[in-house]
């Protein structure tokens, strides 16, 4: 059977510091370079929810989906420093773990197998993607 699915873009900036306290200063710097910057630096992310087309009842579930990431994504990294999120108290910022950490946010809020994946751009460069554990 088909499956289509419909995916929503958003956009939030925000600091980091790639660093974390199991390394010293100088293997910070080899794993993270420049940006491990004491000052930090900041991003113009985009995020990309993809949902299943068909998984909710509801015709507005589009703007239902856009309300809730505004409401529990945006508003909470928007200008912020995601070092000092809580979902980054044990983790590095890394993209890799930005992508997780908004996965485990949405997953619960969302009715059951609805949401299938989630993406994230930090740079023009580095893309982020995330569908679940295996």
């Amino acid at each position: 059977m088909s499956q289509i699915y419909v995916t929503r873009r958003y956009r939030f900036c925000a600091a980091h510091r790639l660093h974390t306290d199991l390394l010293s200063p100088e293997e910070n710097w080899a794993a993270f370079g420049k940006c491990n910057n004491a000052n930090g630096h900041g991003h113009n992310y985009v995020v990309l929810v993809t949902i299943r087309a068909g998984a909710t009842e509801n015709s507005n579930h589009l703007s239902s989906l856009d309300q809730l990431v505004t409401d529990t994504i945006i508003e909470r990294f928007d200008h912020q420093d995601l070092n000092s999120d809580p979902a980054f108290s044990a983790l590095t910022t890394t993209g890799e773990n930005l992508v997780k950490v908004i996965w485990d946010i949405l997953k619960p809020l969302l009715p059951a197998e609805s949401l299938h994946k989630v993406g994230v751009i930090e740079t023009r460069d580095n893309y982020f993607e995330y569908t679940g554990a295996i």
